[in-house]
């Protein structure tokens, strides 16, 4: 029996988000039914429709689903009907960073997220008995109804049963990726500085790991002044515009260097700033999707002579089965408050919440596609 959903598909640039009728293909062995209660808007998904990410169109976007498992393939392990889980990236399982449990960085990342298609070409979506693009990030959760995989569904916690999964649906991308840098690519050690460039999301996220980190001082860079008093009440221990000379107070501060840099711009010359700051043995992390004809310069000799560092990070090099539950008991226990990010809309305001997540009015816009019960 086929399964209808509704879904926003995306055209392009020059177009809106339109929802209109799909149709689910039949789940294979280890693909599951999930009908999505929520789901984030990303700057990846905008990356997507100005086809800065070379997705095809048109096409069912939306990688920060949250939802209840309708049905299960054969194979399936991760879930049960009924569940309530988070849906994230999808990787192969058998390349040689999924065997140590690496999968952001998964060899075959590209065909399982990014084609429109499953990894063997198949459709996961028809509309009027057309392929229509789908599987983005291996769910396409701008929809009411997504297939998910075994390795990129997460079930969520008994101890979290209380929590809303509209509230827990931006785990799958953006917050994972900022948390990851500071608590697991770059390990970051108590007691050392840390800077993050750029307050949206990510660097959010990576301010409030950060302080579960113990980093000192937390440094936050932005030039949106509400964006940085934010930043102070989620961790960061000072704030400075970029337009005021940051880097100079910066070095001011922390006249040894920086221990982190973290840059979420994906501009260049934020990034050899950033990198310019770094004490001996600095890491500077980079998770910015710059423009793909732009380089970086460094100086060698201090580059080497230093020991420093730069670190290119996908997904907060995140474990999802391990990482996404982590994440939750930060939040359980008030250390990991992202609630404060997100800003709610109907599933049809989605041009609505594209337009607040750009302008900056809002950090997180989140989608409510359905209700729990």
């Amino acid at each position: 029996m086929s399964v209808h959903a509704k879904a926003a598909i995306c055209r392009g640039s020059d177009e809106p988000f339109t929802i209109e009728d799909v149709t689910l293909d039949a789940l294979r062995p280890d693909e599951l039914q999930v009908r999505i209660i929520a789901c984030g808007v990303c700057h990846t998904d905008m990356a997507v429709r100005d086809q800065q990410v070379p997705v095809p169109l048109p096409a069912v976007l939306g990688h920060e689903g949250a939802g209840i498992v309708e049905a299960v393939g054969s194979a399936v392990t991760a879930a049960k009907p009924g569940d309530r889980v988070i849906l994230s990236f999808n990787s192969c399982g058998d390349c040689p960073s999924c065997e140590i449990d690496a999968p952001t960085y998964c060899y075959n990342f590209f065909p399982y997220n990014w084609t429109g298609m499953r990894a063997d070409g198949s459709p996961t979506l028809m509309q009027d008995g057309e392929k229509l693009n789908a599987n983005f990030f291996g769910q396409s959760s701008f929809a009411t109804q997504v297939i998910s995989h075994e390795r990129n569904t997460v079930r969520v916690p008994d101890e979290a049963a209380d929590l809303p999964l509209e509230r827990l649906c931006p785990l799958g991308c953006g917050l994972m990726t900022g948390a990851g840098a500071v608590l697991r690519s770059m390990d970051v050690r108590a007691g050392l500085p840390i800077a993050v460039f750029g307050a949206g999301t990510v660097g959010m996220a990576a301010i409030m790991a950060a302080k579960i980190a113990g980093a000192d001082p937390i440094i936050a860079v932005d030039v949106n002044d509400d964006r940085l008093a934010m930043a102070k009440d989620l961790g960061a221990t000072h704030i400075f515009n970029a337009k005021d000379d940051a880097v100079a107070k910066i070095q001011t501060l922390c006249p040894t260097g920086l221990g982190y840099a973290f840059d979420t711009t994906g501009i260049n010359k934020v990034i050899e700033d950033a990198w310019s700051l770094l004490a001996p043995k600095g890491i500077c992390g980079i998770v910015g999707a710059s423009d793909p004809e732009d380089n970086l310069t460094f100086n060698e000799a201090a580059f080497m002579g230093g020991g420093r560092r730069v670190m290119g990070i996908l997904g907060g090099d995140s474990d999802l089965k391990t990482f996404l539950p982590e994440l939750i008991g930060y939040h359980l226990k008030g250390q990991f408050p992202f609630e404060k990010l997100i800003g709610y809309f109907d599933f049809d305001q989605i041009n609505d919440a594209i337009a607040a997540s750009e302008n900056g009015s809002v950090v997180k816009p989140v989608l409510r596609i359905g209700a729990e019960g």
